[in-house]
């Protein structure tokens, strides 16, 4: 496999919408407090802030999910189709639960993210302030897009983080 590291995310940005506007669905993986991963397919959201990719994921508060994060932070969504295109995120995630990110996620989903991604989150909550919907902010430091027609892949890192 090729590997080319890329300087800025807007190199990559196209791929990455399109692959995961295909794929949609992405497996989170974490890990507990004795390094052992566990792995749930969910559908993040992502968005471009001032060029740079974040996440973000409305979800259930699991015990399991919220023991591991608060372990560590850090998590990696993982999207892959039978063509072999493939993006990996790793990221850093922290709960966001205050009203004006719920709104503001809220909206993302059902303006089905840039990419295409996302769903109507009223099939799961009653709206942006159901005590049982829970947001998580994802910071990228690491992307990886994998073409599979030639294995190419191409990396980004945030700034600061390589």
């Amino acid at each position: 496999m090729l590997s080319n590291h890329v300087t800025s995310f807007a190199e990559i940005k196209g791929q990455f919408d399109a692959y995961i506007g295909d794929i949609v669905y992405a497996t989170m993986t974490t890990v507990d407090q004795k390094g052992r991963p566990r792995a749930r397919v969910l559908i993040p959201v992502w968005e471009n802030v001032d060029g740079l990719p974040l996440g973000w994921l409305a979800t259930y508060r699991t015990p399991v999910k919220a023991a591991h994060l608060a372990g560590n932070p850090h998590s990696t969504f993982s999207y892959w189709t039978p063509r072999q295109n493939a993006v990996s995120v790793d990221t850093v995630a922290t709960w966001a639960d205050d009203l004006e990110t719920k709104y503001h996620v809220w909206g993302l989903y059902r303006r089905t993210s840039p990419q295409g991604a996302g769903y109507d989150l009223g099939n799961f909550w009653r709206d942006p302030g159901d005590p049982k919907l829970h947001v998580l902010r994802l910071e990228p430091w690491r992307v990886q897009v994998i073409r599979g027609s030639d294995l190419h892949s191409r990396i980004w890192y945030a700034p600061g983080k390589r």
